[in-house]
């Protein structure tokens, strides 16, 4: 079993930015693709960011390139998600996510967070 425990979000005006974090329970999460998905008021819970188990490869959302970075410290069990250029519509709870698969879809993940929530004002 592994808990995943996220930071506190927060409220930021847009251009501003936040750091998302994700702990860790057990001694496996190097095993573990670990992503983060959003979802806002009256939408779909989509993804946003993954990194390899061992961080060589990530995946972003179009939506999120060039202005959102995942990182992971196997050292410490967590991960990550800098936000950079935050605009309204990256209003959303953020949840962190285990899988095995860097496109996992929400379906196919494993564990979930508690989920946190991201307020961005224009």
């Amino acid at each position: 079993q592994v808990q995943l425990v996220e930071s506190r979000g927060g409220l930021v005006q847009a251009g501003g930015s936040l750091r998302l974090s994700c702990a860790s329970s057990g001694r496996t999460f190097s095993n573990y693709v670990m992503g983060w998905f959003r979802q806002a008021p009256g939408k779909d819970r989509e993804s946003v960011a993954a990194i390899s188990g061992r961080g060589s490869m990530t995946y972003y959302a179009d939506s999120v390139k060039g202005r959102f970075t995942i990182s992971r410290d196997n050292a410490k069990n967590t991960v990550y998600l800098q936000m950079n250029s935050l605009k309204p519509e990256d209003t959303a709870v953020y949840y962190c996510a285990a899988s095995v698969r860097l496109l996992a879809s929400k379906e196919e993940v494993n564990f979930w967070g508690q989920g946190t929530q991201v307020a961005v004002s224009s």
